[in-house]
């Protein structure tokens, strides 16, 4: 993975992407990007309102009577909605790390129809808003229920509750974080000024890394942090991904995924280090099956590995991606593991059979930088750096999506446990925000109530 770092630790570079930004004959300045050498906003309208004042949210009644999800004052500026989309596309350019040639794949991508509608929008706050490290890490962002979101937001870890219609900071990374749980022989050891790279939140526990090897683990219903270290020293071993996942006996276990192109393996209780794999390359992002015994292992390589998650040992290789991986999920049924990629898709790989992929989704116009399935199994999300999430219905082959069009970079995806919510958090200097969408009722009587 590249090596570069926020070092504001408030918006990402954008200029990685190279985005050059719409302008009309009258100059108007720009939307959905940033500059780290300007501190001024840098979207196309500044609003009247101040960033953390309810009225700059948006709900569900608002867009029926026209309002922009985001709040955006389209009919205030100089151009259209649908003219800055038309140019958004025209001249994003997508991040390579490889130039291998990409001609052929188009042919390989399954013919979608995008028109459905899975997910209702629902409500967008400003009151919250994702920021992001590294502009190729972008798991920032889970559900633990339809009504509570945790995001990263600067040095904090910010919890929202959707119902409450208000945050609050869980965990704050500034300060010096001094583990609660510091058995003889932890590697346990205090942290500050955390730069968080990567997080999860699963079991009441959120797991976080950083970008200089730190990984932190917090019972969300306990005060402080119960541990926190840095797994890995070296000038380049920014942790990527985190994953907790129950093994076959059923203890927790925590998995890391660092650019030192190494995967750790923590045990859930007492957060020792259980295990150590080493690969060719950076790991990007790890996850594991449901049932625990295989790992998916996805980095500075076209190539995705499928491991042992108890000795480490490859099992398979999966072939087809061009570019670098940095996202990957398991269908519930165990069976289908879904990874993303540099060169604009996912690829959907039946572990029954994995001489190729059995399905190749494409996104609109950049990297497939993180995937999520419901837990019913009955849709899969991915989202590109900005503007674009898509969600497909499985039981349809992945034949019918939903496309979810918006401004600015995507922070993470998450559906809640119970997958009737999806949120979308969006990382912009004005119009970063959480987005929330509601998973679509055909039942006539609440049909009739809403």
């Amino acid at each position: 993975m590249e090596q570069f770092p926020n070092h504001e630790l408030e918006y990402i570079v954008y200029d990685y992407y190279d985005i050059t930004d719409f302008e009309d004959e009258n100059d108007s300045p720009r939307i959905g990007s940033s500059s780290m050498d300007d501190d001024s906003s840098d979207s196309d309208f500044e609003d009247d309102f101040e960033l953390n004042n309810p009225m700059t949210d948006t709900s569900a009644l608002e867009v029926k009577k026209g309002k922009d999800i985001q709040g955006i004052p389209w009919g205030r500026l100089n151009f259209t909605r649908e003219e800055y989309r038309e140019s958004r596309l025209k001249q994003y350019k997508n991040y390579e790390s490889l130039s291998l040639s990409r001609e052929d794949l188009e042919k390989e991508c399954k013919k979608v129809e995008k028109g459905h509608n899975f997910y209702d929008f629902q409500f967008n706050t400003r009151l919250v808003k994702s920021t992001i490290v590294h502009f190729q890490l972008r798991n920032l962002l889970w559900a633990t229920s339809k009504h509570d979101v945790y995001l990263t937001q600067n040095y904090s870890v910010m919890h929202w509750s959707s119902m409450l219609k208000k945050s609050r900071e869980v965990l704050n990374v500034a300060r010096p974080i001094v583990p609660t749980l510091n058995s003889p022989g932890s590697a346990a050891q205090t942290l500050a000024r955390v730069q968080i790279s990567t997080m999860t939140v699963k079991d009441n526990l959120m797991v976080a890394g950083g970008f200089q090897g730190e990984v932190m683990c917090k019972y969300l219903n306990q005060p402080g942090v119960a541990f926190c270290t840095k797994v890995a020293t070296d000038e380049n071993a920014i942790t990527n991904s985190v994953d907790v996942y129950h093994n076959p006996s059923g203890a927790t276990r925590i998995i890391t995924a660092n650019n030192d192109a190494q995967v750790r393996v923590l045990d859930g209780g007492n957060f020792s280090c259980l295990n150590r794999f080493t690969f060719p390359w950076s790991v990007n992002n790890i996850s594991a099956s449901l049932d625990g015994k295989l790992l998916a292992v996805l980095g500075d390589s076209p190539e995705c590995l499928l491991a042992d998650a108890q000795s480490g040992k490859v099992v398979s290789n999966l072939k087809g991606h061009l570019d670098y991986s940095f996202a990957s999920a398991w269908h519930p049924d165990g069976n289908i593991l879904a990874t993303g990629n540099q060169d604009t898709t996912c690829r959907l790989w039946d572990v029954r059979n994995l001489s190729e992929s059995v399905q190749v989704l494409k996104g609109r116009m950049g990297a497939i930088r993180t995937i999520q399935f419901t837990s019913d199994g009955r849709f899969m999300a991915m989202a590109e750096p900005a503007d674009f999430v898509h969600v497909f219905d499985t039981k349809s082959d992945y034949a019918a999506g939903q496309e979810i069009d918006l401004f600015g970079e995507i922070a993470g995806i998450s559906f809640s446990p119970d997958a009737d919510a999806l949120f979308v958090g969006v990382s912009d200097r004005t119009y970063g925000s959480l987005l929330e969408f509601n998973r679509r009722s055909y039942d006539s009587y609440l049909n009739c109530i809403f």
